[in-house]
């Protein structure tokens, strides 16, 4: 019997309904609402005051900003994971977190389920779901858009103005968005038609649209250390105010505004537009300090990690030995990717100026055109017959045959 649930709360719209709803469908239960603090910018006492307001017995804020930067965005920033070349991965990375002190609650407070409202469409139901049984598989999960009678967001406000409740949102401002210290991302209404350009101007909360970007450029230098951003424009920065000042300096410049059209994990294609500022902004930082310090083969190598990491983590597989393996194998490889990288910044575009390391691998007297004591260019000539010996066998059989 579901008589203690734990719900993921956010005061948004699904959330909001959520409440009412358990209290009719679960005959005296005990709801305790827990949001988590990743960066979402809300007001938490308003927040408290209306989950109470709509019925909840319990309210939970965690304040897990600093914790979603050290322990989620920097392993994700030393991989360089991007999920199908474009998408920074900025909801997918923080679920698995949020998910997580939910099973925490849970085990607090004895409850014996968890309730969530991400749709029976969605990315996040496997995030969340994934995250419980890898912590607490005996906990039961309610999903209600995978079993109520509400099948649109027109529906749910509806449901909420039945019962007198005030809807967090309007239809004419109905996107679905979500909100953490990496970005923000903005899905629904004219968004749903990949055919339809973005109106920036009316969606973007983050950013401003390039074209309206300054018209002189705006340099930034970060300092690593270990693949670690530590630095800004020479100021020493904890985590969450580094991150907050990259994203005042990529919006104000329209740095990380994206157009994406996704593959889901479950079948489906949707399309969203993303608001990445600072985070795009590291990327770029990260990957060019990389070129300089890691090694060719390595360098390939961490790639495809990459690729599989950014997989793990928009799939929820966060809490897996594969990505604490792939993670440990990353940490190894940011041993030497320390040093200071400046970028000059220009309507929506990142432009690299300059990369200093202790650790470079740059050595300008093998790199010069000059003849120097490190390279013999004869050397060359052997290492070119032998790495192209087998196209040369090809082309002999190719003559003998008349091929």
């Amino acid at each position: 019997m579901n008589n203690k649930i734990v719900l993921a709360y956010s005061g948004g719209l699904d959330t909001t309904v959520i409440i009412p709803w358990l209290n009719e469908n679960y005959e005296s239960c005990e709801i305790i609402a827990c949001c988590v603090d990743v960066g979402q910018c809300g007001n938490y006492d308003e927040l408290r005051e209306k989950a109470m307001k709509t019925g909840a017995d319990k309210v939970y804020v965690i304040d897990a900003r600093e914790e979603f930067m050290t322990d989620y965005i920097f392993p994700m920033i030393k991989a360089n994971a991007v999920y199908e070349g474009k998408y920074l991965l900025g909801t997918s990375v923080a679920r698995p977190l949020i998910a997580k002190k939910f099973v925490d609650i849970a085990l607090k407070e004895n409850a014996n389920a968890i309730c969530h409202g991400a749709t029976g469409k969605g990315n996040d139901q496997i995030r969340f779901e994934l995250t419980i049984k890898a912590f607490a598989p005996w906990l039961n999960v309610i999903a209600p858009w995978r079993i109520w009678d509400i099948n649109s967001r027109e529906d749910a406000m509806a449901y909420l103005k039945e019962r007198g409740i005030e809807a967090p949102s309007s239809k004419e401002q109905n996107y679905s968005r979500d909100q953490n210290l990496w970005h923000l991302s903005h899905e629904g209404l004219e968004l749903e038609d990949p055919g339809l350009e973005p109106n920036y101007r009316h969606i973007l909360q983050l950013s401003v649209p390039p074209e309206d970007a300054p018209d002189s450029p705006e340099y930034v230098d970060i300092a690593f250390e270990k693949g670690i951003p530590v630095k800004l424009n020479g100021e020493t920065l904890p985590p969450v105010a580094l991150m907050q000042a990259l994203n005042e300096i990529g919006g104000r410049n329209g740095i990380g505004i994206v157009d994406i059209v996704e593959n889901r994990v479950v079948g489906m294609k949707s399309r969203g537009v993303y608001e990445t500022p600072g985070g795009t902004i590291l990327y770029a930082a990260h990957r060019d300090l990389e070129s300089l310090c890691i090694d060719r083969q390595t360098e390939v190598f961490k790639n495809n990690v990459g690729l599989e990491l950014a997989e793990l983590i928009y799939t929820g597989e966060w809490f897996t030995p594969l990505r604490e393996a792939l993670s440990s194998f990353v940490d190894k490889t940011q041993e030497i990717v320390t040093g200071s990288v400046k970028l000059k910044l220009y309507k929506g575009n990142i432009i690299s100026a300059g990369i200093t390391s202790p650790y470079s691998l740059h050595n300008k007297e093998l790199s010069s055109f000059i003849t120097g004591d490190l390279y013999n260019h004869k050397d060359a000539e052997g290492f070119i017959n032998l790495l192209g010996l087998p196209m040369t066998v090809r082309a002999l059989m190719k003559k003998e045959r008349g091929l």
